[in-house]
């Protein structure tokens, strides 16, 4: 997903699209996400009507699956205008229907209602697989606007990936019994994760994730924002299991939601915490790393949320320096504006970690934990190595000290260096 800086919405509507992220990110039956996804749009969007058109791919069809006062229809691929978003793949905004050819006037007939404007949303889920099509009917004040496109093409990407989630998870329960769920559920939170960093020129990254359960509360993402700058994140939800994973999954839905919107990095700090302060239950919250790299000016912009430490190797001497938190957890206050973000230069060849808890108090049988100075030591001993085999070797370390002691706690690695020269 390659971002383009500055694209940016009324901040009213950045508040109403990351309140449906944050809706969407529950677990849901495909009816009520449905549903949901139709209720949120035309609440957004300000629209008489919605329904959403579920592609049949055996069929080469679009089905309309949530509709109001209308019998359910099927409308081949490229016929009308559902048909022509889907086979097109791209948003139609028709300002007056009846003088668009591709308009089919007979739903009208049918229902007594008469469409005067809609805004056609093509529904593109991972790996560029086609959900299906969102039209909304008929916008009260007037008709859909550039705005409305905008806010439209951000509300859609949410909306696929929701519904994808929720027929996926459908599927996979279907032919499961109950004690199977925690394993759908690993498997749906561990496909949400990058496998790799984005190419970054002069950069090396890489993340890993092993969770204590079968699902965890710990996350990472590595998102491009236009062609020299990459979004680093890294969370850990409060507790174990299928709750934590919940928050970890709205957390980075939240951030890449606040990115598409143009949001900057202060602004993500304040609104992530703050919706995620009504969101969550009171003894819960979410230490997090947010950053983003400057890859020509070589800087990282960070909030450590309770997330620390971070290890700096700088390569010229190899010593390490040891950042701490530098705000409170993401949930736990409300932030009236956004905290000024902390600044860390990356010199040719040094290595940012970005490190959970999971690592540095692994502990042996005897109690010992790992430690920083462990951890210090193997980064300074492989740096010079692929940062994807130098997060493997942190893994196999931790595990060869614990000699058979059970992980306690999520794992979570994410590293970044500078290449040199």
């Amino acid at each position: 997903m390659k971002l383009i800086p500055g694209h940016h919405l009324r901040p009213e509507s950045v508040a109403q699209i990351l309140g449906l992220t944050l809706q969407l990110s529950r677990p849901f039956d495909l009816v009520t996400m449905l549903s949901e996804v139709v209720g949120a749009a035309r609440l957004i969007l300000d629209a008489e009507l919605g329904s959403v058109f579920l592609y049949d791919k055996a069929a080469d069809e679009l089905v309309m699956a949530v509709v109001e006062d209308i019998e359910p229809i099927r409308i081949p691929m490229g016929q009308g205008l559902v048909g022509h978003c889907a086979e097109t793949r791209q948003l139609i905004n028709v300002p007056d229907c009846y003088a668009d050819a591709r308009f089919n006037s007979e739903v009208d007939r049918a229902s007594g209602f008469r469409t005067r404007c809609m805004l056609s949303l093509p529904l593109i889920g991972a790996e560029a697989e086609l959900i299906g099509v969102l039209q909304l009917l008929n916008k009260r004040s007037g008709e859909f606007n550039e705005h409305d496109e905008q806010v439209a093409g951000v509300l859609a990407a949410q909306c696929a990936f929701a519904l994808q989630r929720a027929r996926a998870t459908e599927a996979l329960l279907a032919s499961e019994h109950l004690h199977e769920e925690i394993r759908v559920a690993r498997e749906i939170q561990m496909s949400g994760l990058p496998d790799s960093m984005p190419e970054l020129a002069g950069y090396d990254g890489a993340g890993l994730f092993c969770p204590t359960d079968q699902t965890g509360g710990d996350l990472y993402d590595f998102v491009p924002v236009g062609d020299d700058h990459m979004f680093l994140l890294l969370g850990d939800a409060t507790g174990h299991g299928i709750g934590p994973a919940l928050s970890a999954t709205q957390v980075r839905a939240m951030v890449r939601v606040a990115l598409r919107l143009g949001a900057d990095l202060d602004a993500i700090h304040a609104q992530v915490n703050n919706q995620l302060l009504h969101d969550l239950p009171d003894d819960r919250f979410v230490t997090a790393f947010l950053g983003l790299l400057d890859a020509s000016a070589h800087t990282v912009r960070f909030h450590a949320a309770g997330q620390a430490p971070l290890l700096h190797l700088h390569a010229a001497d190899g010593e390490v320096t040891w950042h701490g938190a530098t705000t409170i957890p993401m949930g736990a206050l409300e932030l009236a504006e956004p905290d000024p973000a902390h600044i860390l230069h990356l010199a040719p060849g040094d290595i940012l970690g970005l490190i959970s808890d999971g690592i540095y108090e692994y502990a042996d049988k005897a109690g010992r934990e790992f430690g920083e100075d462990r951890v210090a030591a193997l980064v300074r001993r492989l740096q010079d190595r692929p940062m994807r085999e130098l997060a493997q070797a942190l893994l196999a370390a931790v595990r060869e000290f614990g000699a058979g002691a059970a992980q306690a706690d999520d794992i979570t690695i994410v590293l970044l260096r500078r290449l040199p020269g």
